[in-house]
């Protein structure tokens, strides 16, 4: 090699070293490239996308894991398509995508198809993860005035009830209020009198009750509700006597509940109903006396008043209940005979409020957010509304359909498919289909069926 050649190559190596520098510093810049800012040279081994079609999806909480470096939550129908992202995996590496958490709100099961292989150095798109709402199970009524729960299967294709073998299952001194988890694994009961929450376990199996070693777990004075997270993390119970609410963990395993640092908060005057919001929160408090609506953030299940909170609904707040999405709230007005339509912020829906019957006493949503039911307890019927993209309300074109005396309870079950009302006055439980693109109602053969006395509380379990 003769000394000019020696010259050119070193001019060449001080040429490419900074080039070199270069490359691997914007290398590490998170969104370089293809491969989601995957890098070679940073540290960390280069990823890749673990793509694919999702459907079926209307649940909160699914959650895709692939082990070696984790996975996405995913919630609502709104993420259903093609393209969704599901999670990364190291290229020229094997990946394993699967369920981790399955959703919730309605209670869902997922399958992934082609999520298995070995990835190279470009994307996979060829995953297909579809999902189904899991079918109801069974339905629990709490009655106030007999002390006890009805336990009924429930047939999946024609909604027909069934009464389990063991059922009613005592509680305690006037049951007002009733909630299943949303894995169908554990179901709590109000007791107002003796201001206590009856704790059960369900056979996934059979629908029986299981007392929960522990129970009854006091609560606040003259508790009038409860409510679960999606979670089932949390249990929350407003206390109508105390004007609070008590927040409650509940132990993995065993269903057993502990309060939470700081529960009770203080709400309005007279709380009547919780519910809470997809993902664990925000939790809504219908305060009857003052009829307002409290608004408050959980974290941890501790709860801390929204900006704002409490916001304005109409005469005598009995119910109040969210669409799938979170985004918006609905308050039924016992003495102005109406339902007021709220933004989860608090601002009032165009058109609000809307007509009901008279003394609404109970609101449901269907699983998908297309439709709400309003208990009427004076009319003894149920009004059926259409909800629009932006949270408003469209009254079914026809009459109110009728209910048994003082229908107190409105639900729906996982699939959409049927509704349920108990009927405090009747001691019954009148069972309807729903059609699927108009919403009303059809009542179901060998409705209504015969519950305890004054059945006040009704919970369908997947």
């Amino acid at each position: 090699m003769t000394a000019l050649t020696r010259k050119l190559l070193i001019r060449r190596v001080d040429v490419l070293v900074p080039f070199f520098i270069l490359v691997m510093t914007t290398g590490c810049h998170p969104g370089a490239g293809s491969l989601g800012g995957g890098c070679l040279v940073c540290g960390a081994p280069a990823v890749a996308n673990l793509e694919g079609t999702l459907s079926g999806l209307v649940g909160s909480g699914l959650v895709l894991q692939d082990d070696s470096t984790g996975g996405f939550q995913i919630s609502g129908s709104a993420a259903n398509g093609t393209g969704v992202q599901f999670a990364t995996a190291p290229i020229n590496s094997a990946y394993d995508l699967t369920v981790q958490t399955q959703p919730t709100n309605p209670s869902q099961t997922c399958v992934v198809t082609n999520g298995t292989g070995t990835i190279g150095t470009s994307n996979i798109t060829n995953i297909v993860v579809t999902c189904a709402t899991n079918p109801p199970r069974f339905a629990y009524v709490a009655n106030r005035s007999s002390n006890n729960v009805s336990a009924f299967t429930v047939d999946a294709t024609t909604g027909t009830l069934a009464a389990i073998a063991g059922s009613p299952y005592a509680v305690g001194n006037l049951p007002v209020a009733i909630a299943v988890d949303p894995t169908g694994t554990y179901a709590y009961v109000v007791n107002q009198m003796d201001a206590t929450i009856s704790a059960f376990t369900i056979d996934r199996a059979s629908g029986v009750l299981t007392q929960i070693t522990g129970s009854p777990f006091a609560t606040g004075s003259s508790p009038t509700a409860v409510a679960i997270d999606s979670t089932t993390s949390f249990v929350y119970v407003a206390n109508g006597g105390a004007g609070t609410i008590s927040a409650y963990a509940i132990t993995a395993g065993s269903g057993a509940l502990t309060a939470v640092t700081g529960s009770p908060v203080a709400t309005g005057t007279l709380p009547e109903s919780v519910a809470v919001g997809p993902l664990g929160g925000p939790v809504f408090v219908a305060n009857e006396s003052d009829g307002t609506v409290s608004v408050f953030n959980s974290v941890n299940g501790a709860l801390t008043a929204a900006p704002g909170s409490p916001f304005a609904a109409g005469n005598s707040p009995r119910a109040v209940a969210i669409d799938p999405s979170g985004q918006y709230i609905y308050v039924a007005n016992a003495t102005a005979d109406t339902v007021s339509a709220l933004s989860s912020s608090g601002k009032t829906i165009t058109g609000s409020p809307y007509t009901t019957g008279s003394i609404p006493y109970s609101v449901a949503i269907d699983p998908f957010g297309k439709f709400m039911y309003v208990a009427n307890q004076g009319s003894n019927d149920i009004s059926i509304f259409a909800i629009a993209a932006d949270g408003s309300l469209t009254a079914s074109a026809g009459p109110p359909f009728g209910a048994g005396t003082q229908p107190s309870s409105v639900t729906v079950d996982p699939t959409g498919n049927f509704a349920y009302v108990a009927n405090t006055g009747s001691n019954t439980v009148s069972a309807y289909a729903i059609d699927p693109t108009s919403g009303t109602l059809a009542p179901i053969s060998s409705s209504p069926f015969a519950t305890g006395t004054q059945p006040t509380a009704i919970a369908i379990s997947d």
